[in-house]
């Protein structure tokens, strides 16, 4: 997967930055640039970030929506990998995306819906900490949960009956073929 992928790179105009680690490819393209680590928060929100190919993990993708980037994904499962590689080496997935506007203008769209809120994080993040603070630790928000026993909470009680009425089930099925044996 490394090689086509490293192949699709090289084929773009762009310049690319791969997380990578372990040793660096010996097919490395001029464009691309391999790093162990870097702050993927800043990279994406970066004006001159065109495209994101991620595995689709939620944070990269909440990341990407919140900065309007789209994203190519590259899954890791069943016969994805394969089809993916035979994109990659084409290079067409990745320039499909890059050079047709929708895609931008549709992760653009999702970006704006990512932002409307009444008011920004961090103020409601510090009046929910402020109305937990005034109310004593606001104990009408705990969930009902917090005054169950252990044995409710994971529903072993339930999880007892069941077992009960299954063993009574047999057991009574037993009894009935042995009398309609006698």
């Amino acid at each position: 997967m490394h090689y086509s992928t490293l192949l699709a790179f090289a084929q773009l105009p762009q310049k690319v930055i791969w997380r990578h680690t372990g040793p660096q490819p010996a097919n490395l393209g001029n464009n691309t640039l391999i790093v162990d680590w870097l702050p993927q928060n800043d990279l994406l929100g970066h004006p001159q970030t065109k495209l994101f190919v991620a595995h689709g993990g939620t944070n990269g993708v909440q990341e990407a929506i919140y900065h309007g980037v789209p994203i190519v994904g590259l899954t890791l499962a069943f016969d994805q990998p394969d089809n993916l590689s035979r994109m990659q080496a084409k290079g067409t997935a990745l320039k499909e995306v890059l050079h047709n506007p929708s895609y931008k203008e549709n992760m653009q769209r999702l970006s704006k819906l990512h932002h409307d809120q009444p008011m920004k994080p961090l103020y409601h993040a510090v009046f929910w900490i402020e109305f937990v603070m005034r109310n004593r630790g606001a104990p009408h928000l705990r969930t009902q949960a917090y005054r169950m026993s252990w044995i409710e909470y994971h529903s072993i009680d339930v999880f007892l009956s069941l077992i009960t009425f299954i063993i009574k089930l047999v057991w009574y099925k037993g009894l009935y073929k042995n009398k309609a044996k006698n």
